[in-house]
C-alpha cells in the first residue's frame, strides 16, 4: 500500500520507517526543512536503538521517502497518517491539538484520491470526530473516512514494539476504513498479533488510560518502597511477590525517583482534563500526578541527607539523566527537577549520560557536562546514580571509590547489592531497602 506518515518526529519516523519494513511504500512528510534534509542524508535526528540501520535499509529498498511538501507526500496515498505532537497546553494543560488539526485540514485540501486519515498521535476523546468535521468543512472532492490508531511504543525499544505489539488497537466507523486498516496491519495478522476494532472514542481513551494505568502501577510500587525502608522490607522481594500474580504482573513495579518522558506525564495530565471537563474525576491519577512530582524533589532531598544535610560548595556527580535508558529524552526526566534543586542548596554537579548531553545541556544550566562516569566522580562528595544505562551496571567500583572526596553512593535504580556497596566501603543508600 502507498502509506504517508505527516510528522517525522518519534512516532512517526518509527512508525513509517516500520511500514516501510513490512513492504509498503511510505512517505514521510515533515514542515521542517532542516530535519527532512537531514533524513535525506540518512542521519537520524533522534536516538533510538537500531532505526537508524532500518531507515537506510529501506531508503536504499526505494520504499522509505522524506519530503517537505504535503501535496506531494499525500499524491495517490491509500491512507494518511497523522503522526504530529499534542505537547499539554499552557496554562490550562489540555493537551494541544492544533498540529493535529492543521494537519488534517492540509491533507483534506491536498488529497487527490479517496483516502482514509488515521490519527497516529496520542490525542484526548473526541479529536476524531473533530477532524471529520474539518475534513467537511474543506468540502474534499474525494471520500475520506477516518480512524483512530494510538500508539504503544516504548522509547528504547519501539522498533520490537512496533513489529512485536501485544495488540493492535483501530477506532473505526466505517467498513472502507476497517478494510483498510486491515490491510495496512495484514503483515501482523499474519503473525496472530491480536487487531482489535472499536469505536473511536474507546480507541482514543484505551491509550490514555494505558498509559495512566502504568503510571499509577508506578507511583503504587515507589509508595511501597517508602513504607519498606520504614519496616525494614525489601522492595525488590515485595515487587517480586506482587509481579508473581498473574492478575498484577512484574512490569512497571521497579521503584525509582518518578516517571518521566514524553507519554506517561503529558497523558495523565491530558486525562485529568478529559475526565474534569466530563465531570468524571479519576482520582487515583490525580494523586499519583501529585506523588509523582513531590517525589522527584524527595530524591534530591535524599541525596542531601546521605551527604549529611549540607552539600553547600561540594561537588556531586550525576550517572545518567535522561528519563531511562536507551534514549536521548530528556522531556519530564527526574534529572531535571532533582539537579536544580541539588544546585539551589549550593551544590556544583558534575554529570555524564551517553546519549542525552545534547538535549540536557539547554535544560540543565550551571551543570558540569563530563566524558565519561569516572570523569564525573572525581573529586565528588556522593555519586548519584539516576539512569540505569547498561554502562553503569558493572563500574570498577574500586575506582569510583578512591577518586572521590567520600565514598557516599546513592543509588536511585538499585543497580547494585546493599552489601557489597558496604564491603567496599561506600556509604550507600538505595530505593525501598532497609
Amino acid at each position: 500500500m502507498r502509506l504517508t506518515m505527516i510528522g517525522t518526529g518519534y512516532v512517526g519516523l518509527v512508525s513509517g520507517t516500520c511500514f516501510s519494513e513490512f513492504g509498503h511504500n511510505v512517505t514521510c512528510v515533515d514542515i521542517d526543512p532542516v530535519r527532512i534534509e537531514t533524513l535525506k542524508a540518512g542521519r537520524i535526528p533522534i536516538f533510538e536503538p537500531g532505526l537508524e540501520d532500518l531507515v537506510r535499509r529501506n531508503v536504499d529498498a526505494g520504499r522509505l521517502h522524506f519530503t517537505g511538501d504535503i501535496a506531494e507526500g499525500v499524491a495517490g496515498a491509500d491512507a494518511v497518517f497523522i503522526a504530529v505532537g499534542t505537547p499539554s497546553r499552557r496554562g490550562d494543560g489540555h493537551a494541544d491539538l492544533s498540529y493535529v488539526y492543521e494537519a488534517a485540514h492540509q491533507i483534506a485540501s491536498v488529497v487527490n484520491g479517496p483516502t482514509v486519515i488515521i490519527n497516529k498521535s496520542t490525542v484526548p476523546v473526541g479529536t476524531a470526530r473533530e477532524v471529520e468535521k474539518i475534513v467537511a468543512e474543506v468540502g474534499a472532492k474525494y471520500v475520506i473516512d477516518i480512524a483512530s490508531n494510538p500508539e504503544f511504543l516504548r522509547e528504547g525499544s519501539a522498533i520490537n514494539d512496533f513489529t512485536h505489539p501485544d495488540r493492535v488497537v483501530c477506532g473505526c466507523e466505517t467498513e472502507r476504513a476497517r478494510e483498510v486498516m486491515r490491510e495496512i496491519y495484514r503483515p501482523l495478522f499474519l503473525r496472530e498479533t491480536p487487531i482489535f476494532f472499536t469505536g473511536w472514542e474507546s480507541a482514543e481513551l484505551i491509550k490514555y488510560a494505558a498509559n495512566s494505568f502504568l503510571a499509577v502501577k508506578i507511583g503504587f510500587i515507589n509508595e511501597v518502597s517508602d513504607l519498606c525502608e520504614k519496616v525494614g522490607a525489601n522492595v525488590q522481594d515485595v515487587a517480586r511477590g506482587m509481579g508473581m500474580d498473574k492478575r498484577i504482573g512484574d512490569k512497571f513495579l521497579n521503584p525509582g525517583p518518578g516517571y518521566g518522558g514524553s507519554c506517561f506525564p503529558k497523558d495523565t495530565l491530558a486525562l485529568l482534563k478529559t475526565a474534569q471537563a466530563h465531570d468524571a474525576p479519576v482520582t487515583i491519577v490525580e494523586a499519583t500526578v501529585e506523588a509523582n512530582e513531590a517525589r522527584k524533589k524527595d530524591m534530591a532531598a535524599r541525596v542531601i541527607a546521605a551527604c549529611g544535610g549540607d552539600v553547600k560548595g561540594k561537588t556531586i556527580g550525576v550517572l545518567g539523566l535522561t528519563f531511562k535508558p536507551n534514549t536521548d529524552d530528556m522531556r519530564d526526566a527526574p534529572s531535571l527537577v532533582i539537579v536544580p534543586e541539588l544546585q539551589k542548596a549550593g551544590a556544583t554537579v558534575r554529570v555524564y549520560d551517553p546519549e542525552g548531553r545534547h538535549q540536557a545541556e539547554p535544560m540543565l544550566p550551571g551543570v558540569e557536562f563530563m566524558p565519561g562516569a569516572y570523569d564525573v566522580a572525581r573529586g565528588a562528595v556522593a555519586v548519584v546514580l539516576i539512569t540505569e544505562w547498561n554502562e553503569f551496571r558493572a563500574l570498577d567500583l574500586g575506582r569510583i571509590r578512591d577518586s572521590m572526596a567520600s565514598p557516599v553512593f546513592v543509588d536511585m535504580r538499585n543497580v547494585y547489592r546493599p552489601h557489597e556497596m558496604a564491603a567496599l566501603g561506600f556509604a550507600y543508600s538505595s530505593i525501598g531497602r532497609a
